[in-house]
């Protein structure tokens, strides 16, 4: 058995997938963690994972695995088919292609928090930018009053329960969720709770997961700020308004799956009515609006748009 087996997802930015997965090799150099890489190709075009082939192969390591599958998973899917090629682990790195690891051996070091904390289930380092300064990292679980009362709000009227997404943490802390560019997971638990949820094709897939480790295996997910990663926020997917639709549609499918048919009713209804009006002043929502007066269904996901395609 090795002690981490880290998986990272490509889909046409096989640039930003070599460098995270060189960086990773470099800081692990001198550890004697026992680890692997595990790279999935999210149906990427022919030329950009030729170009990863080849450049994964000018990494001077022996346990880098890269998988093409033939059809774009998505986060979660693809992460868990990454799993299905991973060996028998302790524990998951599930880390963003368009990241880098600033912190030598940080992978031996979660696994030492982890090892030192039984409480904690998921943890996270803290994201920096590509200039190394301080990035939001964790978040407050997705629910109807996070989404018509708005996070703000609730830190300030609920400090102990909404903590500061925008303060500077020195200490480990146990929070909602961390960011899905970097999630260390204990693989036992991840594995008995089914891993990621696979209707949900992008968004969400890290808040739904440390709230069933919460729910169903009381165990925690905490940030762990003396240790660093960079991310270069927004390079893997670019916003547009099908994706800000795709984060609807996975919204709204978590809100039913954890509060049920009440809060999912209110929701999608102060949506239509917002998006409504939104679409006058722009008329690109309309899109958006037509998929939620529709109920945001998991058949309008770009999960059930993918095409198979042959290698």
């Amino acid at each position: 058995m090795i002690d981490v087996s880290c998986i990272i997802i490509n889909y046409n930015t096989s640039k930003y997938t070599y460098e995270a997965v060189a960086s990773i090799v470099q800081k692990q150099q001198n550890s004697s963690l026992k680890y692997e890489i595990v790279v999935i190709d999210n149906a990427s075009k022919t030329e950009d994972f030729t170009i990863l082939s080849k450049n994964i192969k000018t990494i001077n390591s022996g346990n880098i695995k890269l998988v093409k599958s033939k059809i774009n998973l998505g986060f979660g899917a693809g992460n868990m088919f990454g799993v299905q090629h991973s060996s028998k682990c302790k524990y998951y790195a599930f880390i963003n292609n368009d990241t880098l690891q600033v912190e030598n051996d940080i992978l031996g070091k979660l696994r030492e928090f982890m090892l030192n904390n039984p409480i904690v289930g998921i943890c996270s380092p803290q994201m920096l930018d590509e200039n190394k300064n301080f990035m939001v990292t964790i978040d407050h679980f997705s629910s109807l009053q996070r989404e018509i009362l708005k996070r703000s709000l609730l830190e300030f009227l609920f400090p102990k329960i909404y903590l500061n997404r925008k303060k500077t943490y020195d200490h480990p802390t146990k929070v909602h969720y961390v960011q899905g560019s970097f999630m260390f997971t204990d693989a036992t638990i991840f594995n008995d709770l089914g891993g990621f949820d696979e209707n949900i094709f992008l968004y969400y897939e890290e808040s739904d997961l440390s709230r069933r480790f919460l729910k169903q295996k009381n165990k925690h997910t905490y940030l762990v700020p003396n240790l660093e990663y960079i991310h270069y926020k927004g390079a893997s997917t670019k916003k547009n308004i099908t994706i800000k639709t795709e984060q609807k549609i996975s919204l709204l499918y978590y809100i039913r799956k954890h509060f049920g048919w009440l809060h999912y009713h209110i929701l999608i209804k102060y949506f239509i009515i917002r998006y409504f009006f939104t679409s006058f002043i722009k008329p690109k929502y309309w899109k958006m609006f037509l998929v939620l007066l529709a109920g945001a269904p998991i058949h309008k996901s770009l999960g059930q748009k993918q095409k198979v395609h042959e290698n």
